[in-house]
C-alpha cells in the first residue's frame, strides 16, 4: 500500500487502523475515497485476525467534509446515486460488525463529522472539533446525520448542531456526549481501547455488539435507523444541493 493511497490500511496486536489520507485537502471525501474506505472496512471484517477497527485522518485534519467538486456533481442528474457513492464509506463504518473508534485528530465536519457519528465511540484529540455545517452551507443534512447525531446526544444537542450552526471543540463534545474522552494522541488512545477486545475473543465481541445494537431499539436494529435516516434525508439534501442558493454559496467557497 503505497502512502500516496486515498485510504491506508495497517493491522497491528488485532487491531486494523484506517486512516483517511489527504492531508493537502483536509481529507475531503471524494467517491474513490469513500469507495476505498468501504473497501477497508470490508477488508477488516474478513479478516480473523481482526477485533476492532480505529479510524482516523492523515495530517491535522480527520476529514473537513464532501469534496465540494464532488458533492457539486452528485447534485446533477443522477444526484440520489452520487450522494450515496459519496455516504458509502461511512456507511460501511456504521454497518461494521466489529468495535469501531474513530480517533478525531482535527476537524470533523459535514460528511466528516459523519464518519466520525458512525462509529462506536469517538476519542477527540486537542484540535478536535465537531461541525455539522450543513445549514451554513445552505443544504440539508444528509448521510444519516440526523438520526447519529441524536443518538449520541440527544435531540436538544443535535438540533443546536443542525438547526442553531453550534460547534463543538473537544471538551465540549465530551461533555455533550458527542466524545469518550479527550487524549493528547487519539490514535494512541483508541488504540489503546481497541486493546480490550482485541484480547476477547472474535466471536464474543462480534456477538455482544449485534446484541446491542438489537436491544437498543426493540424488533430492530441500529444499523436499519441509520439506513432509513440516510434514505429520508435523500430528497430534501438533493432538492437543497439543486437549488441557486446552494450553487451561489459552493461559488463562493471556491473563490476563497
Amino acid at each position: 500500500m503505497a502512502e500516496s493511497d486515498p485510504v491506508l490500511y495497517t493491522v497491528d496486536n488485532r487491531v486494523a487502523l484506517i486512516t483517511v489520507n489527504d492531508p493537502d485537502r483536509r481529507n475531503a471525501l471524494t467517491d474513490e475515497m469513500s469507495a476505498r474506505l468501504r473497501q477497508a472496512v470490508e477488508r477488516a471484517e474478513a479478516d480473523p485476525e481482526v477485533h476492532a477497527v480505529v479510524v482516523t485522518g492523515a495530517g491535522k485534519a480527520f476529514c473537513a467534509g464532501a469534496d465540494l467538486a464532488a458533492l457539486s456533481e452528485a447534485g446533477g442528474g443522477a444526484a440520489e446515486a452520487g450522494l450515496q457513492r459519496l455516504y458509502d464509506g461511512f456507511m460501511a463504518v456504521g454497518a461494521c460488525p466489529l468495535p469501531t473508534i474513530a480517533a478525531v485528530n482535527g476537524a470533523a465536519v459535514g460528511a466528516g463529522l459523519n464518519l466520525a457519528l458512525a462509529a462506536d465511540v469517538r476519542i477527540a484529540g486537542p484540535g478536535a472539533l465537531f461541525d455539522a455545517r450543513f445549514q451554513k452551507l445552505g443544504i440539508h443534512p444528509g448521510g444519516g446525520a440526523t438520526w447519529m447525531l441524536q443518538r449520541a446526544a440527544g435531540p436538544q444537542v443535535a438540533r443546536a448542531a443542525l438547526l442553531f450552526g453550534m460547534r463543538f471543540d473537544a471538551e465540549s463534545a465530551v461533555r455533550h456526549g458527542l466524545a469518550l474522552s479527550v487524549a493528547d494522541d487519539p490514535v494512541a488512545a483508541a488504540l489503546e481501547l481497541a486493546a480490550g477486545p482485541a484480547a476477547a475473543p472474535r466471536d464474543v465481541v462480534m456477538a455482544t455488539k449485534a446484541t446491542m445494537r438489537a436491544t437498543i431499539s426493540p424488533r430492530s436494529v441500529d444499523s436499519e435507523h441509520h439506513e432509513f435516516a440516510m434514505r429520508t434525508e435523500l430528497g430534501p439534501q438533493v432538492y437543497s444541493i439543486q437549488s441557486p442558493e446552494f450553487a451561489e454559496r459552493l461559488a463562493a467557497a471556491r473563490r476563497k
